[in-house]
């Protein structure tokens, strides 16, 4: 029977910014196939832990394996090309119209991305093909954002790495893009990793809630659990939030 390696997998990762450490001899796996969400106060070391899979960050001990294989082993600019990546400032070209934004990752790799491909991906982000010809300069943020997940998937990839991803996006929009990502992970059959400040929004969008504190894991519960009063006193606290919040509001409705 062939064994199989779990999409990511952290080895004692540890991660150290001179006196400060990041990320703290974690050690964890995430299946493939799944949803996980990274929250945890500003600093937890949830952004640092998420940027060893690509390697933006290399840890300082430890591994981190990508289907088995440690991913300090492969090139990065390749590595890259085949994770993709989605980050808050989005970082659209601002040169290049939105066609050419999207298939720059093929491009780089040395393949042309055709027309009927970029209007697909911009199907999936619930955009029309007349955007393919449109500048970053003509797009609100959340169009901006939706371009930028195009972008990410353009390559196909099989993971899909975001970095809060909608947190500068108005409440509506963020609400609409986060059910339409779930939605492509679904289809796609994607392994997404989420960093995020919102425990509604992990709670809401992922199979699975990492609670990140001072680069330790806190938690690693399912969001019922979470709801139901598991994960310890650190992850309780981050759900008080939302559920404070719903609490408030079914106030004001009676």
């Amino acid at each position: 029977m062939v064994s199989r390696h779990p999409s990511i997998a952290f080895r004692e990762t540890t991660k150290l910014f001179g006196e400060v450490t990041a990320v703290d001899a974690i050690s964890l796996e995430i299946e493939d196939d799944s949803f996980v969400a990274l929250v945890g106060e500003s600093g937890s070391g949830k952004s640092t832990l998420l940027k060893t899979i690509n390697r933006l960050v290399d840890p300082d001990s430890g591994s981190v394996l990508m289907e088995g294989e440690d991913v300090r082993c492969a090139d990065a600019p390749e590595l890259r090309r085949r994770i993709g990546y989605v980050f808050q400032g989005v970082g659209l070209f601002p040169h290049m119209d939105v066609a050419e934004n999207i298939a720059i990752g093929p491009r780089l790799s040395g393949t042309r991305l055709p027309g009927e491909r970029i209007e697909e991906l911009l199907a999936g982000v619930e955009l029309d093909g007349s955007y393919a010809s449109r500048m970053p300069s003509e797009l609100s943020g959340g169009q901006r954002q939706r371009i930028g997940v195009a972008r990410a998937l353009a390559n196909d990839p099989h993971i899909l790495l975001m970095d809060e991803p909608f947190g500068a996006l108005d409440p509506v929009t963020r609400d609409a893009l986060g059910k339409r990502v779930r939605a492509l992970h679904d289809r796609l059959g994607l392994t997404t990793v989420m960093v995020t400040h919102d425990m509604a929004e992990a709670l809401l969008l992922a199979d699975r809630v990492l609670v990140m504190s001072e680069g330790r894991l806190a938690a690693d519960r399912t969001p019922k659990q979470l709801l139901a009063g598991e994960g310890g006193e650190i992850a309780q606290s981050l759900v008080a939030v939302p559920r404070d919040q719903a609490e408030a509001l079914a106030g004001l409705v009676g």
